[in-house]
């Protein structure tokens, strides 16, 4: 029965359960990624960790093709094309580097998200295509290649060094001999991928198959998820805001990307940025007369802008087509925080674009704005120094709000030029890559409380926007006292980068998304297509935790404020949250609260308008799969495997030919003696 199979394949093969697949991307013109054979593609495993192995791999080998097992140290771009170019491989297993490679890796690209900023033939052409600063300059665009084979992440060192064992036991050669004797460890690996060539010819089939077929076979799906966004002063989410009022808007991105599915850690290049500005929402929130301020303040946490501004390009999109409570009209300026966690010598630097400063009157509105911010800082201990005239923004959201119209914005990041994360969108963007540390012996509550240097130095950062956006949106006391908290910080940095499920998380989120905290520990920050992802949860409720209020409500009522005397159900939103656990016993203490916190969609417009091989907008879409999985095995030769075969075929002709004779004769071997005391009338 199936039981004694699956004990025969637990005898012969053995799973490697910790693994991180490289799969499929598409957008308007290119399939990117990875993928196996349909049954999955099998080789004998060979472990590379020096260059000088690969001469086995790639000519000396007599027992092609290969499955390399590749230390983590020569996962590069000149490695990986020697690989690309040969037969003789059929799949490559990669090993995390310990510690982070020291020259730095990054798989995207020299230029993110080439082609999708403001910057264009039309609009400052001399900074198009990164022509005068190049941001990433150690991006290898490995994640951007396509790869006819599959590449798995081993996660688990434990793992790896069971693969290094079977490698060591079966196929290092004996005694001088010219090549290892069978049986040998091979490795399979399994991912292949449904979607081809690009996202014009996967949607267009996924679409005649939705139209004509009962059980569609959907072979790719849009990146999409949602963004987060809240205002300081409540406004009708459904409704529209007076033309008059004015909005500063304050954005940052909160996914990131790697060259393997699903893990993006993103500190520097997501986490350091949006937890600063959740503390800046937080401390400017406190402020005794935020409900009076001539202007509003937006928070907006958008998805998908590692992938040519998925969540910024939708935003934009439904402000010009009043599908959003604010138009480009209303707002006054913008504020974006980018990677701000690497900072030398306290300096953080604004970024201006010296196109729309041209014109005069925006040009009076940036000087205001740099003017404010650099007061801001006085007394803290960072210094804001504005980056040269004549260089462009970085990569970020705020370009996507130029190419709609001349607002005056700054972009704050760490670096003046280039990026000063080595590591961005790759594995290695850890919490190690912003220097947090935690001292040895430390329980997860403790280390959760525990307030670090790199949480301090973002508390900082986050002070200086708070008080800044207090004076832009027209406040006139004193700003010393709103005050970013490091300990909000320190618990925002814990459960982004290190552990999700916690004791502060489990607090603040719905009973009924509680089991996005118990699927992994570590959380990654990839928009994928499946949504709303862990990340965009996370940070939703944390907003509403650091932004909102207890309301008195009954969980009916809060449950249903639409049915409670003066909610104002379209200006906030209500939350029945788990709350703490009671000190005395094991339950909770929920409460109800109440908060400006809504989502809106994070889907390209491309999608919305049908418009699949869109030059405009983001086109990226993740191929669907059936399997992926990965397993050791020992492999007999090839002779073993033909004589095994021959038997086989002998012993089942010899079968059927005795089959074929017992059958014919089966009337004289078969036939029932005569009874002799019968008579026949």
């Amino acid at each position: 029965g199936p039981c004694g199979g699956n004990s025969v394949e637990r005898k012969i093969y053995i799973p490697l359960n910790k693994t991180a697949p490289c799969v499929r991307l598409l957008n308007a013109t290119h399939q990117v990624g990875c993928q196996s054979s349909i049954s999955g593609d099998t080789g004998v495993i060979h472990v590379v960790e020096k260059e000088e192995d690969l001469r086995w791999v790639l000519t000396d080998g007599p027992h092609p093709p290969y499955m390399v097992l590749l230390d983590g140290s020569l996962f590069n771009r000149r490695v990986l094309l020697q690989l690309k170019g040969t037969s003789r491989v059929s799949g490559l297993a990669v090993a995390v580097a310990k510690p982070s490679p020291p020259q730095g890796f990054s798989p995207g690209l020299k230029c993110p998200n080439d082609g999708f900023g403001v910057y264009s033939k039309d609009y400052g052409p001399q900074y198009a295509h990164c022509n005068s600063t190049v941001w990433n300059p150690v991006g290898s665009g490995l994640s951007y290649e396509d790869f006819d084979f599959p590449i798995f992440l081993l996660e688990d060192a434990n793992e790896t060094e069971v693969i290094k064992q079977c490698y060591q036991d079966h196929n290092v050669p004996r005694d001088g001999s010219s090549g290892p004797e069978y049986p040998l460890c091979a490795m399979q690996l399994f991912s292949h991928m449904h979607a081809v060539t690009s996202t014009v010819t996967c949607m267009r089939r996924s679409s005649i198959q939705s139209t004509f077929s009962l059980n569609p076979e959907v072979v790719c799906d849009p990146l999409l998820d949602y963004n987060v966004w809240s205002t300081l002063q409540p406004i009708n989410s459904s409704g529209k805001v007076d033309p008059e009022k004015e909005v500063i808007m304050v954005a940052t991105r909160i996914d990131s990307h790697s060259f393997f599915w699903n893990i993006a850690p993103g500190a520097e290049s997501a986490v350091s940025s949006f937890v600063t500005h959740l503390a800046a929402a937080e401390a400017l929130h406190k402020a005794s007369d935020v409900q009076l301020l001539r202007r509003n303040v937006m928070f907006t946490f958008f998805q998908g802008e590692t992938f040519d501004y998925i969540g910024s390009s939708r935003m934009v999109y439904d402000m010009e087509n009043d599908k959003f409570p604010l138009r480009l009209s209303n707002i006054h300026s913008f504020i974006e925080l980018n990677q701000v966690a690497l900072r030398n010598n306290s300096v953080l630097w604004m970024h201006t674009d010296p196109v729309s400063r041209k014109n005069d009157s925006i040009q009076a509105q940036v000087e205001n704005l740099l003017k404010i911010l650099s007061n801001s800082s006085t007394g803290a201990n960072v210094t804001l120094q504005e980056v040269g005239y004549s260089q462009p923004l970085p990569p970020s959201s705020f370009q996507r709000f130029l190419r709609a119209k001349h607002i005056p914005g700054v972009v704050l990041t760490d670096h003046r030029a280039s990026f000063h994360n080595r590591y961005y969108q790759s594995m290695y963007d850890t919490p190690e890559n912003i220097l947090m540390e935690y001292p040895e012996g430390l329980s997860p509550e403790e280390t959760l409380e525990y307030v670090t240097d790199t949480a301090k130095s973002l508390a900082e950062v986050a002070t200086v926007v708070a008080r800044a956006l207090y004076q832009l949106a027209g406040g006139a006391n004193n700003t010393s006292a709103i005050q970013a908290d490091p300990k909000t910080v320190s618990r925002m940095l814990y459960g982004f980068l290190i552990k999700m499920n916690n004791s502060w998380f489990q607090s603040i989120i719905k009973p009924d998304i509680k089991v996005i905290l118990g699927k992994c520990d570590v959380p990654q920050h990839y928009v994928a297509v499946s949504s709303p992802v862990n990340t965009t949860y996370l940070v939703q409720y944390v907003l509403a935790n650091l932004t909102g209020t207890v309301v008195n409500l009954t969980k009916e009522e809060c449950l249903n404020p639409e049915k409670t005397p003066n909610s104002e159900k379209e200006m906030y939103e209500y939350a029945w949250v788990q709350g703490p656990l009671d000190p005395n016993s094991t339950s909770r203490v929920p409460y109800c609260v109440r908060s400006t916190v809504h989502l809106s969609k994070a889907l390209s417009p491309a999608f919305e308008l049908r418009q699949w091989g869109s030059t405009e907008y983001s086109t990226w879409t993740e191929s669907r799969w059936k399997d992926i999985r990965a397993r050791i095995f020992l492999v007999a030769s090839k002779e073993l495997e033909m004589i095994t075969l021959a038997v086989g075929i002998v012993i089942l002709i010899f079968s059927l030919l005795a089959t074929y004779f017992i059958n014919a004769k089966a009337d004289v071997l078969f036939s029932l003696p005569r009874d002799p005391g019968a008579v026949s009338y």
